[in-house]
């Protein structure tokens, strides 16, 4: 009789979680919705697929782990890849230490980047690593 829908979209800036800065976790983390992180994750951050979900890690907050979300905003410490469907975002006060899989990049002045950008469509393009093709070729 009642008919729910779950919307398709995030509104901008919506929190349906949130890890506050005194919380630690230690292990990988699924999620859907808004996320907003002020603590420290070690591990893996995981958007579950098909559904919307954005991840925004606050100037105090860390993560040493791959990030997995379709909209990533990053204004903390993250040592680890980010693989994102839509976008990313690197505030002023963004550190990270890893390669960035992005479909659209923002970055402020200020954000440092210790790796590479990789456009997602570009990525796959690209030729295989020479040790893929040796590796094969050692096969025969």
């Amino acid at each position: 009789m009642f008919k729910t829908s779950k919307p398709t979209q995030l509104r901008e800036g919506q929190v349906d979680t949130m890890i506050g800065p005194q919380v630690v976790i230690h292990g990988d983390l699924h999620f859907s919705g808004g996320l907003y992180i002020e603590g420290r994750i070690v591990g893996k951050l995981v958007a579950q697929e098909g559904q919307p979900a954005s991840l925004t890690l606050a100037e105090n907050g860390s993560i040493e782990g791959e990030v997995r979300a379709p909209v990533v905003v990053l204004n903390g410490t993250l040592n680890g890849d980010v693989y994102s469907s839509e976008r990313v975002e690197l505030a002023a006060k963004a550190r990270v230490q890893g390669n960035v899989h992005y479909r659209v990049v923002e970055m402020t002045a200020g954000s440092m980047l210790t790796g590479r950008l990789i456009h997602a469509e570009a990525a796959a393009a690209l030729p295989a690593p020479e040790g893929a093709i040796t590796a094969l070729a050692a096969m025969d």
